[in-house]
């Protein structure tokens, strides 16, 4: 009665209503609302800050590479003709520039040196060679670009050589260079023709204590060759002049040139051949026809830098490179390399940069055209005289001096960048020596006279290598594993196995470079035939532990907990990387004769590097894992219950679940893991450095190694010159790998968004 009479008044009396509008909840509230719009504008705030970081080193990257897309720039300046240069000057034969750009040589037919100021053309300095009585310069000669060894053909047979120089000192604090003639080979001249004809052409090399003059009067060939010995004790220098006999040319000569490794001898003959001699086996390597066209001949020639390069301009402005090749025979041949075009008139000059590869050309009508070999780039063509003139190029190529009707005429020419071209960065290139065109990485070398080989299509197939390979371990094992921990692992072994993994990408990389280099690729090398057997059968072994499994009676199966059985497979891996690596020297000794290395590279013809595509694959898939398998295991543990439920309700086994419902609605979730595992695999910069040889090669081979973008960065990005080509050309390897990158995960986007709308109705 107690109870009723209790239960009866509580009734009569309801609970009090909460208040909502109390002042301590509206506190709460706008506390609420104020953290929701902080959060809201610190999102906001930060992924715009991100989205424009990324923005501005996408335009930094390219504000520092369009430069090397820039053409070549002519400016004149403005220089009164000197009055010495109209009176008694005489016909110009020959005209350079020093270092400085602050004087000028002029070599007049006479015989008469003149070295004069740039700024003002005024003469700084007059002095005659020492010509035999009644010889005249007939023709000039010059050894390769950047020496200032000067020949002259006299009228006399007889040939001078001197050498012009430039002594800088700074009296009271002022820059002066003092310019001087000296003559390495005394100043009596060298006989070449007995008979006291004049020299038509000449031409010399100077190699160590070996030089070698050539020279031609009508048709016939003359060769000198100069050695000088010291000896050891005395001190006393001795020279001894023979002749080299060399087969006789049947046409008129045009030009000779003899290439600074004093091999081969060049004779520009008739109207478009050239004759090659072989200076070391004194005979004729081939007799070789420069133009197919009838209506051209060969008005200009000259050598490269380096000497290999052979420039020859013709009657129409055409202009092309020839150098000496291999055949598939393995013989030497002249082969023409590439071609340019000036304008229509006559090539009458072509002048080679003394430290690049470029060249410039001056044609019968005036046009100055700036070229590059390599790049097969026409930078610039513009008209600078009226007519015909003398050409002159500064060593560092940013002066240009051209002498006509008695005057100077001064440009400053801007060309910072002349090697790169889209040809030149992605397609094969036919360097010279080489036997073929072909795609290469070489930035730079110990010789002067080297040519940068800019080719990031090898570093691009390098970035690509690795990543496949990398994704080829990583993408089944990280996807597998993150289908089997979110889908069929018991809750509790899923919450301390998934930690263990993600603590992987904890790992530094530059470890994981340094252990795959230091003890992997060793390791690998001399378990050859254990690794592959691992590979092949640790599948087959988890499959037939699984067979194992499903055959045992059920007494023995259910006391494993549901959810545990990959535990089991754990003592089954171990037991099958034992097995394949003990097993490893047996193997080699029945299959592959106790070595698999060698069996590889003598009977398969296969290169081997210790460090290769599969030491990379090992150890950056094992970095790569981790970013796909907790991507994609999130995705797949996302998948709502209720659809799982309903289909297993409908009859569908766990299975059949898993992949026609389960794999469908996480599909984006799992193309995104493997896109940001991709790239993170083509970013990876410290794994391929240290676990590759860094050989930048175009091979598919599993067992060579290769250089990626990246890496190349990293490796010569502290010894580049700032603001130089290959400066810019690794800023542009950035550039490449920031778009690769962009694009990629555009895509991947876009096929995650519409994976989404495909399988929404799920």
């Amino acid at each position: 009665m107690t109870d009723l009479a209790n239960s009866l008044t509580a009734s009569k009396n309801p609970p009090e209503r909460i208040d909502f509008n109390t002042p301590a909840l509206q506190r709460k509230r706008k506390l609420r609302a104020l953290k929701d719009r902080l959060t809201h504008w610190y999102v906001l705030v930060g992924g715009l800050a991100v989205l424009g970081a990324i923005t501005l080193i996408f335009f930094y990257l390219a504000y520092v590479v369009l430069p090397l897309f820039k053409g070549a720039e002519l400016t004149a300046r403005k220089v009164q003709s000197p009055a010495w240069l109209q009176q008694d000057a005489g016909k110009p034969l020959l005209l350079a520039l020093e270092e400085q750009n602050m004087v000028g040589l002029r070599v007049a037919a006479s015989g008469d040196v003149q070295f004069f100021s740039t700024r003002d053309g005024g003469l700084i300095k007059r002095q005659q060679l020492p010509l035999p009585a009644g010889a005249s310069v007939v023709s000039f000669g010059q050894d390769q670009p950047g020496s200032p060894l000067v020949v002259l053909g006299l009228s006399n047979g007889q040939a001078l050589i001197f050498k012009h120089s430039y002594n800088v000192t700074y009296p009271d604090n002022q820059k002066t260079i003092t310019p001087q003639v000296s003559f390495p080979y005394g100043e009596a001249p060298m006989v070449l023709d007995a008979q006291g004809r004049a020299l038509e052409h000449v031409a010399l090399s100077v190699d160590d204590e070996t030089l070698v003059v050539a020279a031609s009067t009508g048709s016939q060939l003359l060769v000198q060759q100069l050695v000088s010995e010291e000896n050891m004790l005395t001190g006393e220098i001795t020279q001894e002049q023979t002749g080299i006999e060399l087969p006789q040319i049947a046409e008129p000569i045009k030009a000779i040139y003899i290439d600074p490794r004093q091999q081969w001898l060049y004779v520009l003959n008739g109207r478009a051949h050239a004759d090659v001699f072989s200076l070391r086996e004194k005979a004729l390597n081939g007799r070789y026809k420069l133009l197919e066209d009838g209506e051209r001949e060969v008005t200009a020639s000259a050598m490269l830098l380096g000497g290999i390069s052979l420039m020859v301009g013709d009657s129409k402005g055409g202009i092309a490179q020839w150098f000496m090749a291999r055949d598939p025979d393995g013989s030497s041949r002249l082969k023409h390399i590439r071609a340019f075009q000036l304008e229509q008139s006559p090539v009458v000059q072509i002048t080679a940069e003394e430290r690049r590869k470029g060249f410039l050309a001056l044609d019968a009508a005036g046009h100055l055209g700036v070229f590059h070999s390599t790049a097969n780039r026409t930078l610039l063509v513009e008209s600078v005289t009226d007519g015909s003139g003398l050409l002159a190029l500064s060593p560092r190529a940013n002066r240009v001096l051209v002498e006509e009707g008695g005057q100077f005429m001064p440009f400053r020419l801007s060309n910072p960048h002349p090697e790169i071209s889209f040809s030149a960065l992605w397609g094969k290139v036919w360097y010279e020596s080489y036997d073929e065109p072909k795609y290469v990485w070489q930035s730079t070398a110990a010789n002067t006279d080297f040519e940068p080989k800019l080719s990031l299509a090898p570093l691009t197939f390098g970035t690509l290598k690795a990543a496949f390979y990398a994704m080829l371990l990583a993408a089944p094992l990280a996807i597998a594993a993150a289908i089997y921990t979110a889908y069929f692992m018991a809750p509790s072994m899923r919450r301390k196995g998934k930690p263990v993994i993600e603590l992987m990408e904890a790992l530094p990389t530059v470890i994981l470079g340094f252990f795959a280099g230091l003890f992997l690729a060793p390791y690998v090398e001399g378990h050859l035939p254990g690794i592959f057997s691992l590979l092949l059968l640790t599948p087959i072994g988890i499959l037939l532990a699984g067979f194992i499994w499903s055959r045992l009676p059920e007494s023995i199966r259910l006391r494993v907990p549901d959810g545990w059985e990959a535990a089991i497979l754990i003592p089954v891996v171990g037991l099958t990387a034992w097995f394949a690596l003990g097993m490893s020297p047996l193997m080699e000794n029945w299959f592959f004769g106790g070595d698999m290395r060698l069996w590889i590279s003598n009977d398969l013809g296969i290169t081997y590097d210790q460090r290769n595509a599969l030491i990379v694959g090992l150890a950056m898939g094992f970095a790569v894992i981790p970013n796909i398998f907790s991507i994609a295991e999130d995705a797949v543990f996302s998948v709502p219950r209720s659809l799982t439920y309903g289909s297993l309700a409908l009859g569908a086994t766990p299975w059949q679940t898993m992949t026609r419902v389960v794999l469908l609605t996480a599909s984006p979730g799992i193309f995104s893991a493997l896109m940001i595992g991709l790239g993170r695999a083509v970013g990876e910069t410290m794994i391929v450095l240290m676990a590759t040889g860094n050989t930048p090669l175009m091979e598919a081979n599993i067992f060579e190694g290769m250089r990626t973008l990246a890496a190349n960065v990293a490796v010569e990005m502290p010894e580049s010159e700032v603001g130089g080509t290959h400066y810019r050309v690794l800023f542009l390897s950035a550039l490449v790998l920031l778009t690769f990158t962009f694009v990629m995960n555009t895509l991947a986007e876009l096929i995650r968004q519409r994976l989404r709308k495909k399988y929404a109705s799920l």
